[in-house]
């Protein structure tokens, strides 16, 4: 064959390839609604499967003892968590719903008396640069406001749909006890179906997969949840001796949710709220939003190296690396 039709023959057998990837990827975020209570049950069980291997070896039970125990333990967690976290979240949504027409207004007002207590004739700026300056400020304020009104809405009318949410709670947690319970089982059938060479190939990538992915992503994970928890329980600290935070949940979220982005980090959050709360006469607030986000910081620093090295350690330089300009 010559190598014209090679090569052109191995361009098309690659966007062939991409072609199909890209439409199964599609096809999984279209399907997605269907699977996703499996994918949740399955990611669950991962978590579950060290205690229950633990179980196993220390009290010498069968697997399906061990795993109705965590099962149980897990369970109770979930509905706990579930319960709390809707009903507060049900609460903070609809409270900030019905508060953000005055924050809008009061934020309206600080900008307004920051661009009027600035002296633009020593920075010689125009009038016409100026009121550029001010519409785009003013226009960013209300983008802000609407898309907080639109995200909170969506939340609520989520939240809200119990038939939706009771229907993929109950096929999440069926699938997660048959995933913990009927594992081996499962893994039996597999290799009983497919041919040994199948197995052995899914197998070895499976396992690089889950070494590799999983391990990353279990490291994010774990800091992630590390941040909320911390800004969360400083945040109710804060709210329980009095000070201004009016939901400890959703900001908690924000900043989780902001701290997972690359790059940024929860001081994108916390540092601009703790100096506007200074400017804004609440000093006592300003400096411990400063001090919870040194502590969260600190903490963040000094256990994220042991997270990382035990669960991604071909990858740890190269994780740590891309944290250096994390804020």
């Amino acid at each position: 064959m010559p190598k014209e039709v090679k090569y052109w023959t191995s361009v098309a057998k690659r966007i062939a390839i991409l072609v199909i990837a890209i439409i199964l990827t599609i096809v999984c975020f279209k399907l997605a609604i269907f699977y996703m209570p499996f994918l949740i049950a399955f990611a669950i069980s991962l978590l579950m499967e060290p205690l229950i291997k633990k179980i196993m070896k220390k009290f010498k039970f069968s697997r399906r003892v061990s795993s109705i125990i965590v099962f149980i333990i897990t369970f109770g967690i979930i509905i706990g968590l579930l319960a709390w976290g809707i009903t507060t979240l049900i609460s903070e949504s609809s409270n900030l719903l019905s508060d953000l027409n005055g924050y809008y207004s009061k934020a309206y007002a600080g900008i307004q008396s920051i661009l009027n207590n600035l002296d633009f004739n020593k920075l010689n700026i125009s009038n016409d640069i100026l009121d550029i300056i001010k519409s785009s400020s003013f226009s960013f304020l209300e983008k802000i406001s609407n898309y907080i009104q639109n995200f909170l809405t969506n939340i609520l009318s989520i939240i809200t749909s119990i038939p939706t949410i009771a229907i993929y709670f109950v096929v999440t947690i069926l699938a997660l006890y048959f995933i913990c319970t009927d594992k081996i089982y499962m893994l039996d059938e597999l290799e009983y179906h497919l041919p040994e060479k199948w197995m052995k190939e899914l197998t070895k990538h499976i396992r690089e997969i889950a070494r590799v992915l999983g391990g990353y992503l279990k490291a994010q994970l774990t800091l992630i949840l590390i941040s909320f928890v911390i800004s969360l329980i400083g945040l109710y600290i804060l709210y329980f001796v009095g000070m201004n935070v009016g939901f400890p949940l959703i900001t908690a979220i924000g900043i989780a949710f902001v701290d997972a982005l690359p790059i940024l980090g929860s001081g994108t959050i916390m540092v601009p709220w703790g100096i506007l709360s200074g400017l804004n006469g609440d000093l006592k607030l300003g400096i411990s939003i400063i001090v919870l986000w040194i502590i969260m910081s600190v903490v963040r620093q000094f256990i994220e190296p042991k997270i990382v090295s035990r669960k991604y350690r071909n990858t740890s330089n190269i994780y740590g690396c891309s944290n250096v300009y994390r804020f």
